[in-house]
């Protein structure tokens, strides 16, 4: 089917950056939307921000003006620059595509954000 691999986690001191990659890979016959989503601690998986097949973007208020989300079509990867870190992004960040001719959303395994006040 479709698969994702984070990278890029880490520890960071709050104002610090980190880039996350994902490379999405498989069986894809149609435009696919691909974003980010995070899961803090005792808290429900939210996604952060979505880019379209058609270049819209949307950012979850929390982390406009801070992160940047981009794709490399031909490299069938997408990134999450995040700028001015905080605590509050602490949690870990999953890899999201929703994949038309599935029909369906898949999850990557997600990698490890912790910053440190």
């Amino acid at each position: 089917q479709v698969q994702l691999v984070e990278s890029g986690g880490g520890l960071v001191q709050a104002g610090e950056s980190l880039r996350l990659s994902c490379v999405v890979s498989g069986r894809i016959f149609s435009p696919y939307t691909m974003g980010w989503g995070r899961q803090a601690p005792e808290k429900q998986r939210e996604l952060v921000a979505t880019s379209t097949s058609a270049g819209t973007i949307t950012y979850d208020e929390s982390v406009k003006g801070r992160f940047t989300i981009s794709r490399d079509v031909a490299k069938s990867t997408v990134y999450l620059q995040m700028n001015s870190l905080n605590a509050e992004d602490t949690g870990v960040y999953y890899c999201y595509a929703y994949v038309g001719n599935y029909g369906r959303g898949f999850w990557g395994q997600g990698t490890q954000v912790t910053v440190s006040s």
